[in-house]
């Protein structure tokens, strides 16, 4: 079932090939639940993961959505619960990490972990291409791994036919492309998939999803999204995708929480 999701989603995302103008998304009504992406969404990159902040003023944004939507709102990352919990504290909203392996708020089923010894293999080559370009970053996310380069754009092709070489040894995980990085992951793990099993609870259960993201791993959340009746929102200009709104960048995204924020006191 996994894969056939996948495949709607990778037909969908060709489908939309030719690039077009999207509207802006309208604002939520009380009968929505909000999935926001993180990194690329809510804060803009960094040459580092772990060196980015939060806009001031967006917990508490995030809090009075949140509090509006009887707290339908949750966090939808490639990061683990650990580090979102660290950024957005002392907001505790529900949230799926690492694409949906991790969640809080919600009761779901562990995913299978590659075998140790592969992905000690795996990181330790990855160590050492980071020797040959300083730039490289290699995130350990335990389970899953994120090899980035956006401060290392020479080393892009390296980091891809390392993670495509390793690949065979790490049964049951999937390569999952995105913004100047590859990260191996568990096959049956996806935004979309997180985001059906956060419907299927409260508060968000019989609610309209509208799932917020920029990458590549957004488009299953955008698929699910639009499956369930919901809006897709996507953060820059990429293409193609399968969202049907978008925001400019994350200054835009958070302007736009701040209107949803505002109508509550009837300033929007």
């Amino acid at each position: 079932m996994q894969q056939r999701f996948h495949r709607r989603v990778q037909d969908c995302v060709m489908a939309a090939a030719t690039p077009h103008r999207r509207p802006p998304p309208p604002l939520l009504d009380r009968a929505c639940a909000l999935f926001l992406d993180v990194d690329g969404t809510l804060l803009e990159f960094a040459s580092r993961p772990d060196l980015v902040a939060l806009p001031h003023g967006a917990l508490e944004t995030l809090g009075r959505i949140s509090d509006r939507l009887d707290g339908a709102v949750a966090l939808v990352s490639g990061r683990p619960l650990r580090e979102l919990d660290a950024l957005f504290a002392p907001l505790r909203l529900p949230a799926a990490g690492l694409h949906g392996q991790q969640f809080r708020g919600v009761d779901a089923p562990d995913e299978r972990t590659a075998d140790d010894d592969a992905l000690f293999t795996l990181r330790r080559e990855a160590s050492l291409l980071v020797e040959r370009h300083p730039g490289i970053v290699v995130e350990d996310k335990g389970a899953n791994l994120a090899l980035h380069w956006r401060a290392a754009p020479e080393a892009e092709v390296a980091l891809r036919a390392l993670a495509e070489r390793h690949l065979p040894q790490l049964t049951g995980y999937r390569l999952q492309p995105g913004d100047h990085v590859i990260e191996l992951v568990p096959a049956g793990v996806d935004k979309g998939r997180a985001v059906l099993t956060l419907m299927a609870e409260p508060p968000f259960a019989g609610r309209t999803p509208v799932f917020v993201g920029d990458d590549l791993t957004d488009e299953f959340g955008f698929a699910a999204a639009d499956a369930a009746g919901g809006w897709s929102v996507l953060v820059g200009t990429r293409e193609p995708s399968c969202a049907r709104y978008a925001l400019r960048d994350p200054s835009a995204v958070h302007h736009w929480l701040r209107r949803n924020a505002a109508r509550e006191q009837g300033h929007a």
